[in-house]
């Protein structure tokens, strides 16, 4: 099997330490500074997360478009994709925890991924992610799946700079942190250029305030199977 076919067949990629670690102290204090209670985003957020306001940064937008990343990403669109939205997520101490979920994607299969980068060394902890590979596409005749079995789900770990990028339809969730620990993540999204109408009727109410004209072609980033490798997921 080839990488690209186990990217496809996994729905995800987890890229050990791609952020270079120069960048992460900077990329601490942006997220720090960022911060602002529910109350002053357009539309409340999770009382038990700390949220972050930081699309417009240099090195957060440095980071969206990391080349290994956007490589992965547009292996999994498989057509021009743009950056829609970048916000930064931390679990409170005791806080965090989701159910398993699919973020859903809009048209069609795959036209749309998400990203999460971690700014923090993470763990079953302080809350790291909760996901089930492979199920971003059951098979035909397949019961749907049940959101309440956590049988299947793998509870990742890993450093500073890592960085997991996921079709929205893999099932995923956050998990309680359990130490208070820090553990903050940028929550990036790519979308197929197909969604950048409906992208911009809710970019208000997302918070969004970057600009999103740029477009990305996988015909121009792709950097050969060795862009898909990555080092083995290591489970709680």
């Amino acid at each position: 099997m080839t990488d690209r076919e186990q990217l496809h067949r996994d729905g995800y990629l987890l890229l050990r330490r791609v952020i270079p670690a120069q960048w992460l102290d900077e990329l601490r204090a942006v997220f720090d500074a960022g911060v602002k209670p529910s109350s002053q985003w357009p539309v409340p957020r999770g009382m038990d997360w700390r949220h972050s306001q930081l699309d417009c940064d240099s090195r957060i937008q440095a980071v969206c478009r990391l080349p290994g990343v956007l490589a992965v990403v547009g292996e999994l669109i498989g057509e021009r994709f743009f950056l829609s939205q970048v916000e930064g997520r931390e679990p409170l101490a005791d806080g965090g925890h989701q159910r398993l979920h699919r973020d859903l994607s809009a048209q069609r299969p795959g036209d749309m991924v998400n990203a999460l980068a971690y700014l923090d060394d993470y763990g079953p902890e302080n809350g790291a992610t909760r996901i089930v590979p492979g199920s971003h596409r059951p098979a035909q005749g397949e019961p749907p799946f049940d959101f309440n079995d956590e049988s299947r789900s793998v509870q990742l770990s890993g450093s500073a700079g890592d960085i997991l990028v996921f079709d929205v339809d893999l099932v995923h969730a956050g998990s309680r942190n359990r130490t208070g620990e820090r553990r903050r993540s940028i929550l990036i999204s790519y979308f197929s250029e197909l969604l950048y109408a409906s992208h911009l009727e809710t970019a208000g109410l997302r918070g969004i305030r970057m600009d999103a004209t740029e477009r990305f072609d996988p015909a121009d980033i792709s950097l050969g199977e060795g862009a898909f490798s990555s080092g083995p997921l290591r489970p709680a």
